[in-house]
């Protein structure tokens, strides 16, 4: 049967890919850390878990929902953002969706048209680019000129007149960087000047590190406000992968268009999952929860930045925020007398039994990227299989 030329266009997830071939290996009996996949270990919070009961023994989550979502979901979500930014959202500029990938997918689905450009800082996630070209607009990639952040003068030298949408994502999956709010105004000021939606992905805010501050696009003002669709989810602050809920707050215009959308397409989300999401959000013992998890991924980053950085040919950029090290290893694969960094980490995975995700399906060549979203002993054991390895291949 013949697929249709959309979906022939589409790559496959790299980091999907590195952790099912991981898991693969574990199914066969062998010892393999899985470092490719952005999961935390931590597990859903109990008190989470129990008001999803509930919902389901009051049968509560019996019915179809609003396409959009509860509405005690969509008001707490705008609530939680208006103190967060001091902004002015109402339920109705708040859409839940299933898990914050679909979100954004929507995004792109309703704001952008066959020959508009999207603007991507690199070094980006997997999705960005293979949703936009999902919608028939062109991804445009921005390399940083320097270092692992993106300035206007790098967008600016890929901007066109067709240029429509920049996605913005701070903390930075893969490279864990964060952009400091003299930095993120600068660009979002610039998006501004020439009138682009600034698709702002804040999934990783609450995770930042040693005294970093987050800055998101809605702390900007209001005329930033007006240009931005903000995309974030409960999978990574409350360790709710599973739960698949994510959401969109954007102008009321963008968010009825967006509820049209889901409604043909999807319909609602799981309802259980938006009650779990619900109790999250509106229990004081959620922001407890979320320290907790932040200050045990602030001491494992802590910890393996310089081991990493002991290894030989590879170097890190220490980040501040998220759950991801982008190490350079450029000079490793050629320590090694490997062809690319593809064929190192195929390396790394096939004989270390280690699996880490290669650079370039992020945009940049050179790099890998590993998560920490797993207990201490497990990256320095990780850490030092990685650093074997490229001792026994070292020319």
């Amino acid at each position: 049967m013949e697929l249709s030329e959309r979906i022939a266009n589409i790559q496959p997830s790299a980091t999907l890919a590195f952790s099912n071939r991981a898991k693969e290996m574990a199914a066969q009996g062998i010892d393999v850390l899985n470092l490719a996949v952005g999961q935390p270990d931590f597990k859903t919070p109990s008190y989470i878990g129990q008001a999803a009961i509930k919902a389901i023994e009051e049968h509560e989550a019996d019915s179809y929902t609003a396409a959009t979502g509860i509405l005690p979901l969509r008001k707490a979500i705008a609530n939680h953002i208006n103190e967060q930014h001091g902004t002015d959202f109402g339920a109705r500029d708040v859409v839940v969706t299933n898990g914050g990938k679909f979100a954004l997918y929507a995004v792109t689905q309703a704001l952008l048209n066959p020959g508009d450009e999207a603007l991507i800082p690199l070094p980006y996630w997997v999705s960005y680019g293979e949703q936009i070209k999902l919608a028939g607009a062109k991804p445009v990639l921005a390399h940083p000129s320097q270092g692992l952040k993106v300035t206007v003068e790098d967008l600016e030298a890929v901007y066109t007149p067709q240029t429509k949408l920049l996605v913005l994502n701070t903390p930075n999956n893969p490279s864990g960087e964060v952009f400091t709010k003299d930095e993120l105004t600068a660009i979002a000021n610039w998006a501004v000047d020439h009138d682009l939606v600034i698709l702002a992905d804040d999934m990783y805010g609450d995770l930042v590190y040693n005294g970093a501050e987050f800055t998101s696009v809605l702390d900007l003002g209001e005329d930033v406000v007006n240009h931005t669709v903000l995309v974030n989810g409960f999978s990574k602050s409350y360790a709710m992968t599973g739960w698949r809920v994510g959401y969109a707050v954007a102008p009321s215009n963008v968010a009825a268009a967006l509820g049209t959308y889901l409604g043909q397409v999807s319909g609602n989300m799981a309802a259980v999952s938006q009650y779990a999401a619900l109790t999250a959000l509106t229990d004081p013992r959620g922001k407890e929860e979320v320290e907790r998890m932040r200050q045990a991924y602030e001491e494992r980053l802590n910890t393996i930045t310089s081991l990493i950085n002991d290894l030989p040919g590879v170097s890190v950029t220490k980040g501040a925020g998220a759950f991801y090290l982008f190490p350079d290893v450029s000079e490793a694969v050629e320590l090694t007398g490997f062809q690319s960094t593809d064929e190192f980490v195929n390396g790394v995975l096939e004989e270390a039994h280690v699996s880490i995700v290669p650079g370039k399906a992020f945009g940049l060549d050179g790099h890998v990227r590993l998560s920490y979203a797993t207990d201490l002993a497990t990256l320095q054991e990780a850490i030092k299989r990685i650093g074997d390895f490229i001792k026994r291949h070292q020319k």
